[in-house]
């Protein structure tokens, strides 16, 4: 990712969730050294959607994932996805973790597919009162 491609980052993050993170968020994962902001792009070069990962000794964190809407179910989220779990493995990572929506069955079921499996759940972690389903991926 780079500082171009913010705009549209966050078009996908606005239309994607309902407490969208600003365009400072992006901006500061950016600029931390702990942080690896990544893109996909359709072949005409489009931006597709959007990983962050933050990376911090022998763990990692995927912070945030979201795919342009009329990309979804089309491998995108996956081949994100499946590009943080090959960097963090490659990068000595021996555990990966995130949060999801308990409601989210699609993405949940994509991260089971990948390997993740439930580690916990935040009870009312999302403003809206939704719980999120802790998962983690170990080497």
């Amino acid at each position: 990712m780079r500082a171009d491609d913010l705009e549209s980052v966050l078009e996908i993050e606005s239309a994607s969730f309902s407490r969208p993170w600003t365009g400072r968020h992006f901006q500061e994962e950016l600029d931390s050294s702990f942080s690896y902001p990544t893109v996909a792009l359709t072949a005409g070069g489009a931006l597709a959607g959007y990983l962050c990962l933050k990376k911090v000794l022998d763990e990692a964190e995927v912070l945030d994932v979201a795919v342009k809407e009329s990309l979804r179910g089309k491998g995108v989220g996956k081949a994100l996805v499946q590009w943080a779990l090959s960097f963090c493995r490659d990068s000595g990572v021996n555990l990966v973790f995130l949060e999801v929506r308990a409601g989210n069955a699609h993405a949940i079921a994509l991260y089971r597919r990948l390997g993740f499996r439930v580690a916990g759940l935040r009870k009312k972690y999302y403003d809206d009162g939704e719980d999120a389903i802790v998962m983690e991926h170990a080497y």
